[in-house]
């Protein structure tokens, strides 16, 4: 069970070693969108796990899937697990719309993050999954 806690005004939580090989391999600039991702996602609940799934993709999870990091040779993916059932109301998915299982936010060298948006994504997604995950949710409309 991952813990959150406060540390010198940083927060403090339980890391997977793996994720961490994962985002030290990557080029500064990425290492500190994927830093801030892990923050937020960690952040939205204390109960949040990472893992490693497909090899190497660093995944973040609580009772389902919330998102997965990859690096690319220009930008970050950060892909939601949603279904497509988590409102988009700032306009930051970047690909995947139609996509049945998972949407993208694509970030590039210079391009802030958009964290509240996806702060609050990440809540809903943790909710959706508390409340059965999106593909119950999706089946009940």
């Amino acid at each position: 069970m991952a813990k959150l806690r406060e540390q010198n005004g940083s927060m403090s939580y339980t890391k997977d070693p793996r994720v961490d090989a994962y985002i030290d391999a990557l080029p500064a600039w990425q290492q500190a969108v994927c830093h801030q991702v892990r923050d937020l996602v960690h952040a939205a609940d204390p109960e949040v796990e990472e893992t490693v799934k497909r090899t190497v993709q660093p995944y973040f999870v609580l009772k389902g899937n919330i998102c997965a990091l990859m690096g690319t040779k220009d930008h970050v993916n950060v892909f939601l697990y949603d279904g497509a059932i988590v409102p988009d109301p700032e306009g930051i998915i970047t690909a995947g719309h139609e996509n049945k299982t998972a949407r993208t936010v694509a970030v590039y060298e210079g391009e802030e993050l958009p964290a509240e948006p996806l702060a609050a994504m990440f809540a809903q997604i943790i909710a959706n999954n508390r409340a059965g995950g999106w593909r119950k949710l999706k089946a009940a409309e």
